[in-house]
């Protein structure tokens, strides 16, 4: 349960820098920085609850790739990032790491 409830902690870690992207354009700024710290919130609680079970360092490791991995995604198909290989290879090397950390648990 506390692999899963990481997993959740890390997709609603991709919540709040979108809420913070938002809150960027004047007429969804408020809605921007209540979908900020509401996903951040929901994060927060949910790495918590995943500490009980997972070691600090790991925990922390896997939630921060998967919001990572996660943002750069949404970053491309939503809001218009660059998408080279390097950044690709870039992401790919976190979630080649983040595996890593949960098969050596």
């Amino acid at each position: 349960m506390s692999w899963l409830y990481l997993v959740l902690a890390g997709l609603f870690e991709i919540g709040w820098p979108v809420g913070l992207k938002m809150a960027q354009e004047s007429e969804t700024r408020i809605t921007g920085i209540v979908v900020a710290i509401f996903f951040m919130a929901l994060s927060g609680l949910c790495l918590w609850l995943a500490q009980k079970q997972i070691p600090l360092g790991t925990s922390y490791a896997v939630w921060t790739g998967i919001g990572a991995a996660g943002t750069f995604i949404v970053g491309i198909l939503f809001y218009g990032d660059a998408a080279s290989l390097g950044r690709y290879l870039g992401i790919l090397l976190i979630i080649s790491g983040v595996a890593t950390l949960k098969l050596a648990q």
